[in-house]
């Protein structure tokens, strides 16, 4: 019996979120949609152009968020990640304990540095864009890979914005050659557009046409295949992983079973912030293809749930909405 059934690794990040219009994007000369590095004092003054706002911390990072839905939904999760011993850090901690997420800072001794932000800026269109200052995180290296945890976990699940650091590119290599070395199934996440097509190389390094799931969206999945369409997309996908899910927005989504495809409706709904849905989809996914659901079972949750998580503004949904929707499905 295993421990988890979903051992993540990934940038840990402190969320803000806050509202903008577009003009601000422009005249910041930030591009809107995507997810940007930049350095501290670059996000500090955006934060500081931006009207005061009230803003909700949350600890972050698109894997954390994908192992914290697993979470929600009822699963057990792990998470590999590394944050500095500062009061953010402190905070991070504290809420990956709170979302029942285990996590290898437990009985760790954090370095001193400074912890990464995200800061998320949703536009009245719902379209998310972030700036992320990656602090601590961007040494995340193979000492926060816990083997013990990757051993009692179902499935692995990579994040792929860690093909932008050289140590988190050899920290996804290792957990995934550990996992292959003991049974345990691997996923992989695309990220984003931008990530891909920058990194597309460092992605052929760790995919290896041998991952067991993979996630992305359909822009992701064309910049990673180098294909124009999405049909395209799909069938060269065939070849880089035996399972694969493409999210299509407000169109559901995409399943390739292994054998055949399979299209997953989507659930209307009045989006206004879309930070955080590929993310839901995840974990809604992992969480019912670990816990006995077949794979058409588990991409409705992840469709719903994605639905839900785009109505309200924040990456999670409140434990008792994914309850909720876990009820609604049985």
């Amino acid at each position: 019996m295993k421990k988890y059934d979903v051992y993540g690794i990934g940038n840990a990040l402190v969320d803000l979120e806050l509202k903008v219009n577009d003009q601000f994007l422009y005249d910041h000369k930030v591009q809107k949609g995507l997810m940007t590095l930049v350095d501290e004092d670059t996000q500090f003054r955006l934060i500081g152009a931006i009207n005061e706002q009230e803003t909700e911390r949350k600890s972050g990072g698109s894997a954390a968020n994908t192992v914290i839905a697993v979470s929600q939904f009822g699963g057990n999760s792990f998470y590999s990640c590394k944050v500095a011993n500062d009061e953010f850090g402190d905070f991070y901690l504290k809420d990956m304990n709170d979302a029942g997420v285990k996590t290898n800072l437990d009985n760790a001794e954090r370095e001193a540095g400074v912890t990464g932000k995200c800061l998320v800026m949703i536009t009245p269109d719902a379209d998310r864009t972030m700036n992320t200052f990656l602090g601590a995180t961007t040494n995340l290296s193979t000492s926060e890979v816990d083997e013990n945890a990757i051993k009692d976990a179902k499935f692995v699940y990579l994040e792929g914005y860690l093909t932008a650091s050289p140590t988190g590119l050899e920290a996804m290599k290792l957990a995934k050659k550990i996992a292959e070395e003991n049974g345990v199934k691997t996923s992989i996440t695309l990220s984003d557009p931008s990530i891909v097509q920058a990194f597309r190389e460092k992605f052929v390094e760790v995919i290896g046409a041998s991952v067991d799931l993979l996630f992305c969206n359909e822009e992701e999945a064309m910049a990673y295949t180098e294909t124009s369409d999405v049909l395209a997309a799909r069938e060269a996908l065939k070849k880089e992983a035996k399972q694969f899910v493409i999210t299509q927005g407000e169109n559901g989504a995409i399943i390739f079973d292994g054998d055949t495809f399979i299209d997953i409706e989507p659930y209307n709904t009045k989006a206004i912030d879309t930070n955080g849905a590929g993310d839901m989809f995840a974990g809604a996914f992992l969480y019912g293809i670990t816990n006995g659901m077949p794979m058409a079972a588990a991409g409705k949750l992840a469709s719903m749930a994605a639905s839900k998580v785009v109505s309200q503004f924040g990456p999670r949904l409140p434990w008792h909405d994914a309850q909720q929707v876990l009820k609604s499905l049985k």
